[in-house]
């Protein structure tokens, strides 16, 4: 975005209002002076970061996992992924931290593959998302709290399944759509 786009849309913070402390999510409201000059409040959700991963197995599968979400109150079809343990964590590092722990698989090539806001309207949780490859199994190590399957999907078969409409997760479609690209640019 050029320097003048960014001056013309840009809101700024007047004052701020800390409403709730959790463990995962921060919620601040926001009071804001808009470009027009008036002011506007704004509720956003203060995230530290997370990492999602696309891992490819040499046969062109991808390593998918299916997990119970309770906001949601169903089992979602998604890629590895995790919060950050800090906002100073290196993201590569979580990276590989969530798919050994939740996959048991470590990787020998990542690719970064871009940044994905899952709610820029109101949080400002950034996603990194990666592609592993060159994968090698081992021994999962779930946290206390998680539960769930491991199973392995054609690409195609996940990418088919997102466009349809049975794979709703954002990241994972963001990621898994972006990674079919990349692919196929490759050959």
């Amino acid at each position: 975005m050029e320097n003048t786009e960014l001056e013309r849309l840009k809101e700024t913070k007047i004052s701020s209002e800390e409403i709730y402390d959790g463990k995962l999510l921060h919620l601040e409201k926001d009071i804001v002076s808009l470009p027009n000059n008036n002011k506007a409040s704004r509720e956003l959700i203060r995230h530290v970061g997370a990492v999602c991963v696309v891992p490819l197995l040499d046969n062109g599968d991808v390593i998918i996992e299916k997990q119970y979400r309770y906001p949601v109150e169903k089992v979602i079809t998604e890629i590895p992924a995790g919060k950050l343990e800090s906002k100073s964590e290196d993201r590569l590092d979580a990276a590989k931290r969530e798919l050994r722990e939740e996959t048991g698989y470590t990787a020998l090539k990542w690719t970064d593959i871009g940044t994905y806001y899952p709610a820029a309207a109101y949080s400002d949780e950034k996603i990194t998302m990666y592609l592993a490859e060159d994968l090698h199994k081992g021994e999962r190590n779930l946290d206390d709290d998680e539960f769930l399957d491991v199973i392995t999907m054609p690409l195609k078969e996940i990418v088919d399944k997102i466009l349809c409409g049975e794979i709703a997760d954002g990241k994972t479609q963001a990621a898994i759509l972006k990674v079919d690209k990349i692919l196929s640019e490759r050959n």
